[in-house]
């Protein structure tokens, strides 16, 4: 049996994902998670996401704010900024076509069945 591929296939595109989950709002890593897992895509580990999220944050596409919890540790809140905003939509578009071009290579013919 062939090993799972789909974390090779989810790193090119986790970066995305990760700015599609701020869309409606501010969110933090574990409720960012928990909606990739949601989605079909599996158990995404600290060790994974947290780089995405202050790569994201050091090219300009999320701020960050850490706030102090009443009760247990505080959280890092993330949200998209303009220019992620902007990022999100010209890179989905390319993803989706790239998506396209797959899809048609192993469907010849329009059959997707």
């Amino acid at each position: 049996m062939a090993a799972d591929r789909r974390p090779s296939w989810l790193k090119g595109v986790l970066d995305l994902l990760v700015l599609s989950c701020l869309t409606s709002g501010e969110s933090y890593g574990y409720e960012i998670a928990k909606a990739l897992a949601a989605a079909g895509l599996g158990e995404i580990k600290g060790g994974t996401l947290y780089p995405v999220l202050n790569r994201l944050e050091e090219a300009g596409l999320v701020e960050a704010e850490f706030r102090a919890a009443e009760r247990g540790p505080g959280r890092r809140y993330y949200r998209l900024t303009e220019q992620g905003r902007d990022h999100l939509a010209s890179e989905s578009g390319a993803w989706l076509d790239f998506h396209t071009a797959v899809r048609d290579m192993l469907h010849p013919g329009g059959t997707t069945s």
